[in-house]
Parts: C-alpha cells; sequence; structure tokens
C-alpha cells in the first residue's frame, strides 16, 4: 500500500520540478515538499512514516517482479 503513496509522491514531485521550468539541483526540495503534501491529508501517513523510520523502502511490500528502490524512483524524478 505505501508503494502507491511513493508513487504519488514521485508524480507530485515531478510535478513540481515541472512548475519550476525544470530547473536542476532541487531534487530533493522537490522531493520533501511533495512528500509533505501528499501524506498532508492520508490516512496511510503512519504506515509509510513507519516504513521509512525503519530504513525499509516503501514498495517493500509490493511483489518481486515491480519492485522500484526509493531511491532509484527519487532519482527518476529529474532524469
Amino acid at each position: 500500500m505505501t508503494e502507491l503513496l511513493e508513487r504519488k509522491i514521485r508524480l507530485h514531485a515531478q510535478h513540481l520540478y515541472d512548475q519550476r521550468g525544470q530547473a536542476e539541483g532541487l531534487a530533493l526540495q522537490d522531493w520533501v515538499e511533495a512528500e509533505s503534501q501528499v501524506l498532508e491529508n492520508s490516512i496511510l501517513a503512519p504506515l509509510y512514516r513507519k516504513t521509512r523510520a525503519e530504513g525499509r523502502p516503501a514498495d517493500e511490500f509490493e511483489d518481486s517482479n515491480n519492485r522500484i528502490a526509493l531511491h532509484e524512483s527519487h532519482d527518476a524524478v529529474h532524469s
């Protein structure tokens, strides 16, 4: 379930990047802002935060054929 939140965060971070005219160098800022905005109203926010605090990627519960590591998905936001 948390992989859905991560996907929403990734898409929102991409939206923020696009809004800034795709200026490089602010990937982390975009990710943190998107994460904050997406989790603000999500019933799954506590679960997502718990998985992050435990150092597990949000998609750990996906089947192995569809796994995308958190850092890879974050990097993909600006590629």
